[in-house]
């Protein structure tokens, strides 16, 4: 089934036009993702490991979830269905706090993925078993558990194992660190 997208503007305003997924990043245009950060009561975040036939940053640790807004849905409903699809996690809407929407330029596989998207970022209070959840192989090959001011570091840095959403870890780790201080 092809992924249909809604084009953006460069200031994120719908345009009108869809297209597939895969015109989409051949030719740059701009569109909508939802991410999702999962954070356990023990002050963890959730990380999932890219699949490695991803067509974009495969083997990379990245984001608790993530996925296309596709054509016609919004943000929320995007992130609701994701998690569902990516680790069979079924949420409340409620639980979704916003963090923002960051803008997000990208050119990966030596040119041929060109991603232009803004990225609604979502974060869920959720303790779960990573045993229990069902992952889809063909977006993640594992998830673990780390401590946030790990994760911190880690990201500091540079670490080309992980996915670099810069402005967006810099907002997530001053809200967490807001929330649940540093120790």
């Amino acid at each position: 089934m092809t992924e249909l997208l809604d084009i953006l503007d460069e200031n994120g305003q719908l345009t009108g036009r869809q297209k597939p997924r895969d015109q989409v990043h051949r030719d740059g245009d701009w569109h909508r993702s939802a991410h999702i950060w999962i954070i356990n009561s023990q002050k963890e975040l959730l990380i999932q490991k890219r699949s490695a036939n991803k067509d974009s940053h495969p083997n990379q640790w990245d984001i608790s979830s993530a996925g296309h807004v596709q054509a016609g849905d919004d943000y929320l409903i995007s992130a609701l269905r994701e998690l569902k699809e990516e680790l069979g996690l079924v949420a409340k809407k409620e639980a979704f706090e916003t963090l923002g929407i960051f803008k997000d330029e990208s050119i990966t596989s030596n040119g041929a993925f060109i991603n232009k998207q803004f990225n609604e970022v979502f974060l869920i209070e959720m303790d779960l078993d990573i045993a229990e959840l069902k992952l889809q192989e063909e977006e993640v090959a594992e998830v673990k558990f780390i401590p946030f001011t790990e994760l911190e570091k880690i990201i500091a840095k540079g670490d080309e194992n992980f996915v670099a959403h810069q402005e967006q870890y810099k907002v997530l780790f001053s809200i967490l660190r807001k929330k649940y201080g540093t120790s």
